[in-house]
C-alpha cells in the first residue's frame, strides 16, 4: 500500500506506542531475571586451550559467566569443519566481547568436540569467542545435553551458583552486548534500570568506550559532558519517557 508523507508518519507513531510497550516489557522481564533466586553448581572441569580449567576459571577473574553450549562433535552436521548451522549463527552475532568485560562479565562457548578441533574450527570460522570442551556432566546437568543453551552463573567467595537458564528462541537474542548483560543478575548496571538494592549502577552511556579503549580510569571529562547534553536532549525529546530512562 503506498500512501502519503504525512499518512506513513501517523502509521509509524501509530506503530511505535506499540514497540514502547514491547521494549518496557522487555525492560521488566529483565528486572524479573534480575531477582531470580541462585542455586549453588558443583564442581565442573572442561579442557581450554591452556590445558585443564575448572568453572569458576572460565570467569577468567571476573563475577558472571555466560555460556553457551554450542553443539560441535562427531555426530553433528558439518562436522568437523562446522559446529551446527543454528550454533554456528549465534556464534556469527557475538559482538566484540570488550564491551561486556567492562560489565565485570565473560562470555564463553562449550562443546564435546576436542580443543584441537575447536582451534582449527575457530580459525576457520574466524571466530574469537574463548571455546572449551565440556569433559563431565555439566550438559547433561544444566539442561544442554540435547539441545542448545544458555546458563548464567555468579560466582562469589561461596561458591559458584547457577542464576538463569534459556534455550530453544530464547537463545535467538544472543550476540549483542546489551542481550547479553540483560541476562545477568546486575543487568547494564545503569541507573533507569529496576534493579535489586546494592547493584552498582551509573550513568547510562558513561560507561561507554571503543572496544581497545576500555581502561580502569575513569571517563574523560569531555565524554561526560556529552553524555550529560544527550540526556538531557532525550528527556525533552517527545519520544522519550518522563524522567528518561535510556530504554525509549
Amino acid at each position: 500500500m503506498i500512501v502519503s508523507t504525512r499518512e506513513w508518519e501517523t502509521a509509524r507513531q501509530e506503530l511505535l506506542v506499540r514497540e514502547k510497550e514491547v521494549m518496557r516489557a522487555h525492560d521488566a522481564l529483565a528486572a524479573a531475571r534480575r531477582r531470580m533466586p541462585w542455586h549453588a553448581v558443583g564442581d565442573y572441569t572442561f579442557d581450554g586451550p591452556e590445558g585443564r580449567v575448572s568453572l569458576a576459571d572460565l570467569f577468567a577473574g571476573r563475577s558472571q559467566l555466560v555460556l553457551y553450549r554450542a553443539f560441535y562433535e562427531e555426530g553433528v552436521f558439518g562436522w568437523p569443519e562446522r559446529p551446527c548451522r543454528g550454533c554456528s549463527m549465534i556464534a556469527d552475532h557475538i559482538g566484540h566481547l570488550a564491551h561486556v568485560h567492562a560489565r565485570d562479565t565473560t562470555v564463553v562457548f562449550a562443546s564435546r568436540a576436542p580443543q584441537a578441533d575447536i582451534a582449527a574450527m575457530k580459525a576457520r570460522m574466524g571466530w574469537t569467542v574463548p571455546w572449551y570442551t565440556i569433559t563431565d556432566s555439566f550438559d547433561r546437568d544444566h539442561g544442554v545435553d540435547e539441545w542448545h543453551g544458555t546458563n548464567v552463573f555468579v560466582r562469589g567467595p561461596e561458591g559458584v551458583f547457577r542464576s538463569y537458564f534459556v534455550q530453544n528462541r530464547g537463545d535467538e537474542s544472543l550476540g549483542t552486548t546489551w542481550s547479553i548483560l540483560d541476562l545477568t543478575p546486575t543487568g547494564r548496571r545503569e541507573e533507569w534500570e529496576d534493579s535489586p538494592a546494592g547493584t552498582p549502577q551509573g550513568k547510562p552511556y558513561e560507561w561507554w568506550d571503543w572496544h581497545d579503549g576500555y581502561v580502569d580510569a575513569a571517563p574523560p571529562p569531555e565524554w561526560l559532558e556529552k553524555v550529560e547534553g544527550g540526556i538531557a536532549a532525550f528527556r525533552g525529546c517527545s519520544c522519550g519517557r518522563p524522567g528518561g530512562s535510556g530504554t525509549g
